[in-house]
């Protein structure tokens, strides 16, 4: 395993890297996450939850924060994670096997959009939190951007901020930090999404249910040289999302408190 040294001030390296790690979406919503999220979190020694954790491709980044317990509904991403080394349960997010207030903070990563009943799973999670603990999610934005990605991924629904704040608030958390992520590559992107609606295109993703090696969604690849400007652009946003909330981009990031 290949240390990294791209970490926050003031936070150990961690030592593993994935694949996903490599893909510039992945890596900027990963440096873009962490920077809100160190605005909020002051110590290290946390316990921390990952709902819809997959093969645990973010476990390792949320350890900085304390030891994380990964969960998931799906046996086979969970096999790789447990593989990984990672300690990960098996279950239904409306359904979590853990006490009352068992954990500080609850991540739930692009997961939200895959849940039918998103009702069911914020109450879990509201449970599964202290008071005064951390619930951070990410997902989708906007419905007009609803793309072949989100059918192959099988989801539900993309975001707003503004709903995003009304259902947490229904549910007792009160929003911290929130910002919209990939503003820069929004007209880009939803200039692409709108091309390929309109001439009936999709790329060829390899997914769990048409690819028996597939274990998650693939992510669409990028050229080396698309990979590394696309990495320097989600950089540079990551530094302006540690400060301040961006009002638009294809994905949101948020981060509420259990009051």
């Amino acid at each position: 395993m290949t240390q990294i040294t791209d970490t926050w001030p003031g936070h150990k390296p961690i030592e593993n890297r994935y694949l996903e790690d490599e893909h510039w979406w992945f890596a900027s919503r990963t440096w873009a996450l962490l920077g809100m999220l160190d605005r909020c979190v002051t110590t290290d020694d946390l316990r921390v939850l990952d709902v819809g954790c997959g093969a645990g491709n973010m476990i390792h980044h949320l350890g900085r924060y304390g030891p994380v317990v990964g969960f998931d509904n799906n046996r086979k991403p969970l096999a790789v994670a447990r593989d990984r080394g990672y300690v990960v349960s098996q279950g239904l997010g409306g359904a979590m096997p853990f006490p009352d207030g068992a954990f500080d903070i609850v991540a739930i990563l692009d997961t939200i959009e895959h849940i039918e009943d998103e009702a069911s799973v914020l109450r879990e999670c509201a449970r599964a939190v202290r008071p005064g603990g951390l619930l951070v999610l990410t997902g989708p934005a906007f419905m007009f951007l609803w793309s072949h990605n989100d059918e192959v991924n099988h989801h539900y629904r993309r975001y707003t901020l503004g709903e995003l704040r009304r259902k947490l608030d229904a549910h007792g958390f009160r929003v911290r930090r929130a910002g919209y992520n990939n503003f820069f590559l929004f007209p880009m992107a939803a200039a692409l999404i709108l091309l390929r609606r309109w001439t009936g295109t999709a790329p060829e993703l390899a997914a769990p249910d048409t690819d028996e090696d597939a274990y998650q969604v693939e992510m669409e690849p990028a050229s080396p040289l698309m990979n590394a400007v696309l990495s320097v652009v989600g950089r540079v946003e990551a530094a302006i999302l540690r400060h301040v909330g961006l009002p638009w981009g294809t994905g949101f990031l948020c981060i509420a408190e259990k009051v």
